[in-house]
């Protein structure tokens, strides 16, 4: 299945948040600058993209149906949007290959923010994965955000494991979102159409993995033709590090530092063996600072899959 947000049509979860912003835009009470925070892989991307279609596609054909949460396929603003051509919609995200958002991106949002609509629409520029600007860009990103034109709107997205900085955080009105392992389960179950309870090793499966986390691992042993309910946490491990992943897939890549951390800490926790306990912290810490400081990833990998391979 295609994971991309952009071609998501069924949205489930977030069904009174989204009741709650279309109201506040059809009083016209929506704010112009909003963070939307939580795990990543819960589908925050999504729900954007979602009402993002409903903003546009208001007097379209096959508009947004609002009762059941869905995009029609033949609609006119999700096509354009779908291929980053609708002239009212502007995406920064992290480029392939890319670790952090390039002040280049925010300069040329700069300069789409100063046009003027053509149409007198409402206008949108969406940022995904805002915890990966850095300094120059978040200062860059102020310039627009601080009094954006009328009619132009600020989506963030945040992933809330990573820090924000403050001065863009003080100038957006934050909305969290989470949801419950079970709800993680059952929405991931629903969109795959596959009980992914039966479908995963039970040392698999965790209370830190998201939606998207399920979803990306049920991909990953589909697309590589794999019986992940054979692999223990460890063998799974081995075969993401093998098929060196960290090379191209960001969520993929974060999703493996996950299952170290839970590697680590259901290790300990069933053997109480002091090494594995002091592993586990060395690793943690690694993480921490292979995120913030943008280290190596691979060396961190490699480091791992040495120390697992002969403990």
């Amino acid at each position: 299945m295609n994971l991309d947000p952009r071609n998501q049509q069924k949205l489930l979860g977030f069904n009174n948040l989204f009741n709650h912003f279309a109201k506040l835009l059809d009083s016209k009470k929506f704010p112009n600058k909003i963070i939307i925070s939580g795990p990543k892989g819960i589908g925050k991307s999504t729900f954007a993209y979602h009402f993002i279609n409903y903003i546009f596609s208001k007097n379209e054909t096959n508009s947004y149906d609002i009762n059941q949460f869905k995009i029609k396929s033949d609609n006119k603003s999700f096509n354009l949007v779908k291929n980053l051509s609708h002239p009212n919609f502007y995406l920064i995200d992290l480029l392939d290959g890319k670790k952090i958002i390039e002040i280049s991106q925010i300069r040329k949002a700069i300069a789409y923010s100063q046009k003027s609509s053509f149409n007198d629409k409402y206008r949108i520029v969406l940022i995904d994965n805002i915890e990966t600007l850095n300094l120059y860009s978040a200062n860059a990103l102020l310039k627009i955000i601080e009094e954006p034109n009328e009619k132009l709107f600020f989506i963030l997205i945040h992933n809330n494991s990573k820090k924000i900085i403050k001065t863009i955080q003080s100038r957006c009105i934050i909305f969290k979102k989470n949801f419950t392992y079970d709800e993680n389960l059952s929405i991931a179950s629903d969109l795959s159409s596959v009980n992914l309870k039966n479908f995963f090793n039970e040392s698999i499966i965790n209370h830190y993995l998201t939606i998207g986390d399920l979803l990306y691992l049920y991909n990953f042993s589909i697309n590589n033709k794999f019986d992940i309910k054979k692999l223990s946490l460890k063998d799974l491990l081995l075969h993401l590090i093998n098929f060196k992943i960290y090379k191209n897939n960001y969520d993929l890549t974060n999703l493996t530092f996950k299952l170290i951390e839970s590697y680590f800490y259901y290790s300990f926790l069933h053997n109480k063996n002091l090494d594995i306990y002091k592993l586990y912290e060395y690793f943690i810490k690694k993480i921490d600072y292979t995120n913030k400081f943008n280290l190596d990833i691979e060396s961190l990998f490699l480091e791992f899959k040495n120390k697992v391979t002969n403990e």
